[in-house]
């Protein structure tokens, strides 16, 4: 089985520019790539779930999105990190786009997306963490039966509370949560 660091995209890997599907936008957070780097040395898959809902809502398509995971595979690749996976959501049950427009169970913080990783790359879950700059990419990875972290940046807005909704730690950059990961694994 192998073991996987699951990673939200916006507010997360990149800053978030709500919507944006200008690759030429895209760039990591400057601690990102040290700390993917020290996990995927470690054994880690490095995956990125990410709501897309900008698909059901009618601002982007399918299309675009693709291209900003080829950016962000691209960036990544530089620093000598290989992206195993890209999962996304396409859906909200608001959308404007029928086919989207539903609730689901890959849609964080349901855990659909992780699930499917875990069956698609043998993934163990309980092996496994998933990282976040909101409470529902926390529980979305509770949920799913991983360790969570909280990259607190000043993404989580809400602080909801809720049984899935607790971080095992919370870090202020994925560097630090990497460090986190390597000394608790």
């Amino acid at each position: 089985m192998n073991k996987a660091i699951f990673i939200d995209k916006d507010g997360t890997l990149i800053p978030d520019l709500p919507y944006n599907i200008d690759p030429e936008r895209i760039t990591l957070y400057d601690e990102a790539a040290p700390g993917l780097m020290k996990l995927q040395d470690n054994g880690y898959l490095i995956i990125v779930i990410t709501n897309q809902s900008g698909i059901a809502l009618g601002y982007i398509t399918e299309n675009q999105v693709n291209a900003v995971e080829s950016r962000i595979e691209k960036l990544l690749l530089e620093k000598g990190i290989r992206l195993t996976g890209f999962l996304y959501c396409p859906h909200h049950p608001e959308g404007k786009i029928k086919e989207y427009a539903m609730d689901c169970d890959c849609r964080k913080p349901q855990p659909g997306m992780l699930l499917k990783a875990a069956v698609t790359w043998k993934i163990d879950l309980k092996a496994s963490w998933m990282l976040g700059d909101i409470l529902n990419d926390v529980e979305a990875g509770n949920r799913a039966g991983c360790k969570t972290i909280l990259i607190d940046n000043g993404g989580e807005t809400l602080w909801e509370p809720g049984e899935y909704r607790v971080p095992h730690f919370i870090a202020q950059n994925i560097l630090k949560a990497a460090d986190y990961i390597l000394i608790h694994n």
